[in-house]
């Protein structure tokens, strides 16, 4: 029997950070409206420098460092890849195309089928 372990944050200090990170965030937001009167220029600077402060407190975190990881781990997959050729590509984009006209058709025809059955011959209500 396969037992799925659950992460959590074991420590004091990722805790801490992932706290601030979230502090920063809403600081950033509450600056950004607060900071109305200041011009456009002012509010998108301090926004952006809050979430610019809570994404590298973030990524200091345990949690930040994790999803960077995999972030990496990922990109690695997605260049082993083997992408089909255009002309394959095209191919397979018509047949995908040609089964759902197909099976529309199917799927409507099935419909009217059973429209008729009920509604005209076991009901009797004519159109």
């Amino acid at each position: 029997m396969a037992t799925s372990q659950v992460e959590t944050i074991s420590t004091g200090a990722d805790k801490a950070k992932l706290a601030a990170a979230g502090t920063l965030v809403v600081a950033a937001l509450a600056a950004f409206y607060l900071l109305g009167k200041q011009g456009l220029w002012v509010q998108w600077a301090v926004l952006l420098l809050g979430l610019g402060a809570a994404i590298a407190v973030f990524f200091a975190s345990e949690s930040g460092r994790q999803l960077a990881a995999f972030g990496r781990d990922a990109w690695r997959e997605v260049k082993k890849v083997v992408w089909p050729a255009r002309k394959e590509a095209m191919q397979i984009t018509a047949y995908v195309f040609g089964f759902v006209l197909i099976m529309a058709m199917f799927l409507w025809l099935t419909d009217k089928t059973l429209e008729w059955v009920f509604y005209d011959l076991i009901l009797g209500w004519k159109k």
